[in-house]
């Protein structure tokens, strides 16, 4: 017998299966992994090797003889896949295959197990762990909301107010302050939850502190404060101290004491008269499956059945890792082409280039750009940079030719490097010797590209150059 279901229950049932099929185990570990750094993806793969039976390191390849080759390279035919090339282990280390003791908790193993405890959808659970992965050291979203959408399928519909009400139960887990775009943003949250004697008005210009005024509040003009307040100088005295008792960076609790290190994944070598990227062998994580657990799940012997979830588990991540090395490659590669210059000559021949030029060459969203560039690094002539390195807005020249705002930092760098100690250049006449070698701009923006590079005022610099003479 055959049953007709009504329009509008079929519509129901395909909708219900494709957003089930979309918010996949898969494509969350595939954004995950992309996002991690070098040192975050050895722990995932280290926590894994605890977790999955079935999972074991690869350490058939010898290492020793090609530690310091290139795994991978984006070459002129096209970009080679990392997915075809063999697993290599980690220095042949066999204590390290199996580490005796888990790490300590990370922020985010510490938001994952309040989420747990939630009665949260399971879509609404996958919008919150995207929004985790997303945190930096200090537990802020610096990412927007409409950048993470873009992550997902545009047919599953995802609306903005999901991921609105995902970061509000997001927010509302410890530490407070957790998931905040800003300082302000993360003050406030912990004033929202924070239990005091305070009377109303101090807490409410806490709050008005906290969201108008923190650099006036940083200078530590209270009268100015006062006259913006409108309030009595015990009830800002108060709120201050308020502010004080707040933490501003919620997630340090949860850092790791490490060595102040990186690991380049990326290798920049000359081939064939050009600059290229390779994937650095020591940083790729050597996995396979157990040649004889999966016989027998594919068997089907007695007892093996119970292991199929760990077997695609095991296959679904070294795919995923497969893929992100591929990604980095390509998005290295063609950032690579663009910088030529940059390995011949150094820091001033950066040329601009944002994340949409990339994203437009390989058609990728900007945001899986911008991922396959945070925090990873590549080994060039000149030292380590972070792939974002790379990425400077423009600045027009007066020869109608443009030049990037990193070279122009760098410029001003050294003719700040070369100014007479006693009478230090200032914003003004470090604008004027720009144009002369052709970069024209404004003093606010020589102000702003000193202060990006760290360097103080012409005051600050002649006042340190008189104590160091009196010393």
């Amino acid at each position: 017998m055959q049953f007709i279901l009504p329009m509008q229950s079929r519509q129901s049932i395909q909708l219900r299966q494709h957003q089930q099929l979309a918010l996949t185990p898969q494509l969350q570990q595939a954004i995950r992994l992309l996002q991690y750094s070098a040192q975050d993806l050895e722990q995932e793969v280290a926590q894994a090797l605890l977790d999955n039976p079935l999972l074991e390191r690869d350490e058939e390849y010898d290492t020793e003889g090609d530690a310091a080759e290139p795994a991978a390279s984006h070459d002129d035919d096209g970009f080679r896949e990392v997915s075809d090339l063999a697993p290599r282990s980690r220095d042949g280390d066999d204590d390290y295959e199996r580490p005796e003791a888990a790490p300590a908790p990370t922020l985010r193993q510490h938001l994952m197990e309040q989420l747990r405890l939630t009665r949260a959808t399971s879509r609404d659970r996958v919008l919150i762990e995207l929004l985790v992965d997303e945190l930096d050291d200090n537990g802020y979203l610096t990412t927007p909301l409409d950048e993470l959408a873009a992550l997902l399928p545009e047919e599953l519909g995802v609306e903005r107010s999901e991921w609105q009400a995902a970061l509000r139960l997001l927010q509302s887990f410890d530490p407070p302050g957790v998931a905040a775009a800003s300082v302000s943003d993360c003050l406030q949250l912990q004033l929202q939850r924070l239990e005091c004697d305070a009377s109303p008005q101090v807490l409410a210009c806490a709050g008005e502190l906290a969201r108008e005024h923190l650099a006036l509040l940083a200078s530590g003009n209270l009268p100015a404060l006062r006259r913006e307040l409108g309030c009595s100088l015990d009830v800002l005295r108060d709120a201050r101290q308020l502010l004080l008792r707040l933490d501003p960076k919620p997630g340090r609790g949860w850092a790791h004491d490490v060595a102040d290190y990186v690991r380049p994944e990326v290798i920049v070598r000359k081939s064939g008269g050009r600059w290229k990227a390779f994937i650095n062998p020591a940083v790729m994580p050597g996995l396979r499956v157990n040649a004889d657990y999966e016989r027998l799940i594919r068997q089907r012997q007695a007892g093996a059945d119970g292991l199929q979830p760990q077997l695609q588990q095991a296959h679904g991540l070294i795919k995923s890792i497969h893929q992100r090395f591929d990604t980095i490659l390509r998005v290295a590669g063609a950032v690579i082409a663009h910088q030529q210059a940059f390995f011949e000559l150094g820091e001033q021949a950066l040329r601009p280039l944002v994340l949409r030029d990339i994203a437009q060459e390989l058609q990728m969203h900007e945001s899986t750009v911008s991922r396959a560039t945070r925090q990873k690094y590549a080994q060039t002539p000149w030292g380590v940079y972070e792939l974002k390195h790379f990425f400077t807005t423009a600045v027009s020249r007066d020869d109608g030719d443009a030049t990037s705002a990193a070279a122009v930092r760098s410029l001003i760098q050294d003719l700040v490097q070369d100014e007479p100690a006693a009478k230090p250049l200032s914003d003004n006449l470090i604008a004027s010797m720009l144009a002369e070698r052709g970069v024209v701009i404004a003093r606010r923006t020589v102000a702003k590209y000193r202060e990006a590079a760290g360097i103080p005022p012409a005051s600050l610099r002649r006042a340190k150059a008189r104590l160091d003479s009196v010393e």
